[in-house]
């Protein structure tokens, strides 16, 4: 399967090319709403809760702690979003497609991630200028971000791909993940802080593969200190686990998800 998405090469990074393009085909600015859109957050974040509002994290003394926070979160959580989002519904999109080319399947999901890593490693350059302008940017630490992506990632596909398969045959679970995502959204720490949680909600919290990740993320640019790597381990765990289920239920039923599409 390695060589044959290595054969596909081309079709993967010309839908690739395709899609970025495509955003913003007809617009005037062109690919510059992808530098205004992030910008325009990032200014609103920081005008608004750490101007207006004087919005503060415990034990960081920044006046644009907070901003730096909100966007750590809310980054990354956009691209576990999208990923999510476009591989659950990968195949029931690509269904005329599935019927009259033959490919590896996998192109598909493949497309879907790294269109997503794309748009994400945009927005995040602008992230790490505005860190850097602002002197938040953490150093040395920054490494750590690389190994926490990796996981974030993984997680990520292995979930979409799940689900995927899932919403080919049971159309209802494309609905249910959409309203399940608006939850985890909320339950996860990112426009609030766990501190203002009970202690055994924080407790909770370890459960939540999600929290987990953004946690990390917020350890190593709102705190710059190195994450929980232990804490990290049985989400890597998890990862992995869906990634195999993933894989082992799309080599079971490609053919029957060409016939019911």
């Amino acid at each position: 399967m390695a060589r044959a998405l290595w054969a596909f090469r081309g079709f993967v990074l010309t839908s690739v090319q395709r899609e970025f393009a495509a955003r913003y085909q007809n617009s005037m600015l062109g690919m510059a709403w992808m530098v205004i859109h992030p910008l325009s957050m990032i200014v609103v974040y920081t005008v608004i809760f750490s101007q207006l509002m004087r919005s503060r994290l415990p034990g960081v003394d920044s006046t644009f702690g907070y901003s730096v926070y909100l966007c750590a979160g809310l980054l990354t959580w956009g691209l576990f979003a999208e990923v999510v989002t476009r591989a659950q519904t990968v195949f029931i999109d690509n269904a005329n497609l599935l019927k009259k080319l033959s490919f590896p399947r996998l192109c598909l999901p493949l497309i879907v991630v790294l269109s997503a890593v794309l748009n994400f490693l945009v927005v995040f350059a602008l992230f790490v200028v505005f860190l850097l302008l602002t002197g938040n940017f953490p150093g040395w630490v920054v490494l750590a971000f690389l190994p926490v992506l990796a996981i974030q990632l993984a997680f990520s596909v292995g979930l979409g791909m799940t689900l995927g398969v899932f919403n080919v045959f049971f159309r209802d679970v494309g609905q249910v993940a959409t309203i399940v995502m608006q939850f985890w959204f909320w339950l996860t720490p990112i426009v609030y802080t766990k501190s203002v949680l009970p202690e055994g909600v924080q407790a909770g919290l370890a459960w939540n593969p999600m929290a987990v990740v953004i946690d990390a993320y917020q350890q190593i640019f709102v705190w710059h200190t190195l994450p929980a790597w232990r804490g990290l381990a049985w989400v890597s765990v998890l990862a992995v686990l869906l990634c195999l289920a993933g894989w082992r239920m799309f080599r079971r039923h490609a053919g029957a998800m060409v016939d019911e599409l």
